[in-house]
């Protein structure tokens, strides 16, 4: 492995081994630089699943994106044998105010996307393991569904190097000089150059982005899953969607039963704040790491309340107001960062490996990035 290269991605998760990718693969010479060894279960990019969704209540500006990351998982399972994404549907659910609900409908409609609309009756006649009360209603969304997240990693770790990209497991970044023309990083493995550097480290984001002089408001929070044993001729995948939930206190997401794994359920709005170095990853801890997603199940899903088969903790690197951060660095730039998916990005990360391929690359994109701007009035 060299010591120069043209693009080093600092970060290998699901944003940075995507990014490198698409350099790799336009033949850019790329470096990427990871503390782990990815896919790993230290980050927010492991537990198996993530939903994929279209029509999107966190904001209509979101759906073009979307739209396009499907599109590019589509091709990522031309390029690999592994299970990349699983046409489950997905259906939301909320009381008839729920803004999340009414954002994700007018959205679906905005750009024609086959949304159905569905009563509180007709969600538990069509899946008769719902049980919604009365004024909730649900829109479906069929062509959405599942992607098998830490097999997306490995299909674009297998792919750049394949490309010729270069990795670096297991080592720490432990400096960043940035000059004029060219930017050098110095690791617990020796120091490396490169022409344009990106920035995509998680929950480490913060630490990374300071020695580059940008302060950002992102907190990494400690979230947990659970997989619950059910009725699988009601919960398992060809049968049920991966769904969404606003119940009008809380807001929920989970996951039909796939091979036996038992209905996955995680609370979306709700974790402790963590430092991603002192983080307790003991599933159970806290009474709430089951009690919150085991309530819900009793009243919405209770048929799938069944024992505990395993729990999982991962984080979320929050913004204050729940967008992403993709740009170039305000003071540099040859220096690109994402950051701050605010538990909502896994989905994009195939798109957003091209956004900053192209922002390296070319120092634009061709994808309406204006919502992620690092100097956005939230931010301050």
């Amino acid at each position: 492995m060299g010591t120069h290269y043209d693009v080093i991605v600092i970060g290998a998760g699901s944003m940075g081994m995507s990014s490198g990718y698409y350099l790799a693969k336009k033949g850019v010479k790329t470096l990427l630089v990871d503390a782990f060894d990815p896919p790993h279960t230290n980050g927010s990019h492991h537990g198996d699943t993530r939903i994929i969704r279209h029509a999107y209540g966190e904001g209509r500006k979101y759906v073009p994106l979307a739209l396009r990351a499907q599109e590019l998982w589509d091709e990522l399972q031309k390029e690999t044998n592994l299970p990349i994404f699983k046409q489950t549907g997905v259906l939301g659910f909320g009381p008839s105010d729920s803004a999340f609900i009414k954002e994700a409908i007018a959205s679906g409609r905005q750009y024609a996307l086959p949304l159905e609309l569905l009563k509180a009756e007709e969600v538990s006649k069509r899946w008769p393991g719902v049980r919604l009360p009365e004024g909730f209603h649900a829109c479906f969304e069929p062509t959405s569904g599942v992607l098998f997240s830490e097999n997306c990693v490995k299909a674009f770790r297998q792919l750049a190097q394949e490309h010729g990209a270069a990795l670096s497991v297991h080592t720490l970044v432990e400096d960043i000089a940035v000059n004029r023309n060219f930017v050098q990083i110095e690791t617990s493995k020796g120091a490396y150059t490169a022409e344009k550097l990106i920035v995509t480290a998680g929950a480490w984001n913060g630490q990374i982005l300071s020695k580059l002089k940008l302060n950002l408001s992102l907190q990494p929070k400690r979230q947990t899953v659970g997989w619950f044993a059910c009725d699988e001729s009601l919960y398992n995948d060809s049968v049920f969607p991966a769904f969404f939930a606003d119940t009008g206190t809380a807001q929920y997401y989970g996951f039909p039963s796939f091979n036996g794994s038992g209905l996955k359920l995680g609370r979306h709005d709700y974790g402790q704040v963590t430092d991603p170095d002192q983080i307790n990853r003991q599933f159970g801890i806290y009474p709430e790491d089951e009690g919150h997603i085991r309530r819900f199940l009793e009243v919405y899903m209770p048929q799938a309340a069944g024992t505990l088969k395993r729990g999982r903790v991962c984080m979320y690197t929050k913004t204050p107001d729940d967008h992403f951060i993709v740009d170039v660095h305000p003071a540099y730039d040859h220096v690109v960062m994402a950051a701050g998916f605010s538990g909502h990005g896994f989905k994009f990360s195939s798109v957003i490996g091209e956004v900053l391929s192209q922002l390296a690359v070319d120092g634009k994109t061709e994808h309406d990035i204006s919502i992620f701007s690092v100097t956005r009035p939230a931010l301050k």
